[in-house]
């Protein structure tokens, strides 16, 4: 299926990433280019998830020349996924049980939710190891290495903060235990620990409550760059609170499979997918604003995640500052979730819903959200994956399939 023609105007400075077989709807399009007439806005990347959001397109990378525009972030700032690479092939028949009690449980709670909640807001996952907990969360911090964010955060906000560490949210964000499968980059595969048939785990998730407030403050606001400092100091904060976040909810993800130790884990890795950073694009310092959209720097791993029914890819970015060093975050959704309740519903018994056709299991106590996000109302990941190549903005490395995914 070809891809949608935009209505209204259109922006020389936009480009979409997608060939003619991936299926782009005409609002997000329209969305694109309504963001990138900002005059402000020196280019705009959609990528070939690109969907529509509320008034800008989700999938997307702008670059602007003067100003930070928090509404292109939104409540989601921060969102992101880690991939956990392990030395363990075992997946049993018990794992769903377990799953099921780890995530039904606060690993954290015999902690003080201020105190920790400050620490990973100061610091991010390094603010993990203020507290005793195992050596498997200290051997995934390790191997993420180094805060490289140049920006200290700001206030913590005034938020409820018990219970809100290592969730993982509602909408697309989950936990996953996959197993690595094809291997196109034995190489790049092997740096980062994936082995064929070795597990990964995988989450994607963000800031929270944390970010809604951000949200709520600053989203109706264009500020100048040199007015950004006390957004930016706020985002930072979040950012490395989500980062924190992912950890904490890959901890629980090893718990179910009995991995939690750091003999177990073999690489891991983190991308933010939802945030503004200040880089270099032809030869300008540009605040490039990624709104579901990961990046992807030269030789830099980045991950594009399929649906709980279809596989995700591990890719090698190249730093291509056509594509603002960036790839699709995901499949992208093909059905708004309205349609796809109303579809799928009519498609599927309800316990039908908790299997996909790979063969993967689903833990999620809400129906709703299981018509949501059934992996028929995605695009395939194949087709966006061939996109990003083709276009030179990443190369795969190996792709990882879902075995058991975790949605509360």
């Amino acid at each position: 299926m070809g891809t949608s023609q935009p209505t209204g105007e259109t922006s020389p400075c936009a480009r979409i990433v997608a060939n003619p077989d991936v299926w782009l709807e005409g609002e997000a399009i329209r969305q694109l280019h309504a963001t990138a007439a900002d005059p402000d806005c020196v280019r705009a990347v959609g990528m070939p998830d690109l969907h529509p959001g509320p008034g800008i397109p989700i999938g997307a990378a702008f670059a602007f020349a003067e100003s930070v525009r928090p509404r292109l972030i939104g409540s989601d700032a921060g969102c992101g996924a880690i991939v956990v690479a392990l030395r363990s092939n075992k997946f049993s028949a018990s794992t769903e049980r377990r799953a099921r009690a780890e995530f039904d449980d606060d690993p954290l709670s015999h902690l003080d939710a201020r105190e920790l909640c400050r620490a990973v807001w100061d610091r991010g996952p390094h603010g993990l190891l203020d507290f005793d907990l195992p050596d498997a969360v200290s051997a995934v911090v390790e191997h993420l290495g180094e805060d490289d964010m140049d920006v200290p955060s700001g206030p913590l906000p005034d938020v409820h903060l018990p219970g809100m560490l290592g969730t993982i949210g509602g909408g697309n964000h989950f936990a996953e235990i996959g197993r690595v499968g094809t291997v196109v980059d034995s190489e790049a595969a092997e740096a980062l620990g994936l082995k064929p048939r070795m597990l990964a785990v995988l989450c994607h998730s963000g800031s929270r409550g944390l970010g809604k407030a951000l949200s709520d403050r600053w989203a109706s606001q264009e500020l100048h760059a040199g007015d950004a400092g006390e957004y930016l100091a706020a985002l930072a904060g979040a950012v490395r609170f989500a980062r924190a976040n992912r950890v904490v909810l890959a901890w629980r993800a090893l718990s179910a499979l009995g991995l939690a130790r750091r003999s177990k884990i073999a690489h891991a890795f983190d991308v933010v997918h939802n945030t503004v950073t200040h880089e270099c694009c032809g030869g300008d310092a540009l605040w490039v604003h990624r709104k579901g959209c990961a990046p992807a720097g030269l030789n830099e791993p980045t991950v594009v995640l399929g649906s709980r029914g279809a596989r995700s890819w591990v890719m090698r970015g190249r730093g291509n500052e056509a594509g603002l060093s960036s790839v699709a975050h995901g499949a992208g959704r093909k059905m708004r979730r309205s349609e796809a309740r109303e579809k799928i519903r009519a498609r599927y018994r309800r316990k039908e819903l908790s299997h996909s056709g790979g063969g993967g299991i689903a833990i999620c106590d809400d129906t709703k959200l299981l018509y949501e996000e059934h992996p028929d109302a995605y695009k395939p990941i194949e087709p966006v994956i061939a996109s990003l190549e083709d276009a030179e903005l990443a190369d795969r490395v190996a792709s990882i399939q879902p075995l058991l995914t975790v949605k509360k």
